[in-house]
């Protein structure tokens, strides 16, 4: 069974799973778990159909940590792809709109936009954009071949070594599935994503993910999130 399948199926589907701020525009988005479920699902589509992606495949994510990264890193372990850092030789590499993808067979352009919005007109000369394919993909994914527990799934580590280590980084930190963890890491690859987000998702907690953080408004967030749990970058 892939990482994503093993997370999600905890939580029902209304249940708020990731609420993002971005203190730098103001804006908030807040995810149910069947939201993210179904961009989860869409990317896996588009990668499969669209890239050909098969267990063990290399996908590397430049993102920042954002809702839409979150899409991204469950689609691809979805389809049993392996998460790195390195875009020289990975099939799709996911990046900002101004970011390069070098060495990458494709590279897709990730708005970041906080209503879900594509790039359009502005997507990047050789990129492709990320939302405006990936969207009209379906909202479930039916995987055609298996993820084994030995598939290399992020920066080297398998699916049961991540799952392992994201359940004891949640032991550590004493998250259970009523904990909503506030958080100001940045996704990078593998000790970010490993610390904020896979510790969370592992626990069945919920995750505020505060981006360009306000040092003014974190606390402000923290009350009117009902934060139990604080992990600062």
């Amino acid at each position: 069974m892939s990482l994503t399948e093993i997370l999600l199926r905890p939580y029902s589907p209304s249940r708020p799973l990731i609420t993002h701020y971005d203190d730098a525009t103001g804006s908030r988005v807040e995810l149910s778990a069947a939201t993210l479920r179904n961009w989860a699902a869409k990317t896996a589509n588009w990668l499969v159909e669209e890239h050909d992606l098969e267990p063990g495949s290399r996908v590397a994510v430049l993102l920042p940590a954002h809702w839409q990264t979150a899409g991204v890193l469950l689609g691809a372990w979805w389809c049993g792809a392996e998460v790195v850092a390195d875009p020289a030789g990975a099939d799709v590499a996911f990046v900002p709109p101004a970011a390069s993808a070098l060495g990458a067979s494709t590279a897709a352009a990730v708005s970041l936009d906080p209503m879900g919005r594509d790039l359009g007109a502005m997507t990047p000369d050789g990129a492709v954009d990320y939302i405006a394919e990936s969207r009209v993909h379906g909202d479930d994914f039916l995987a055609l071949t298996p993820v084994p527990g030995t598939t290399p799934c992020l920066a080297g580590s398998t699916v049961d070594d991540v799952l392992a280590a994201a359940r004891r980084r949640a032991e550590v930190k004493d998250l259970v599935a009523e904990s909503r963890v506030l958080s100001t890491m940045e996704w990078s690859v593998p000790e970010g994503i490993l610390e904020g987000l896979l510790s969370v998702l592992a626990a069945g907690a919920s995750l505020v993910q505060v981006s360009n953080a306000d040092p003014d408004r974190v606390d402000r967030h923290r009350a009117t999130e009902h934060v139990t749990v604080t992990q600062l970058g």
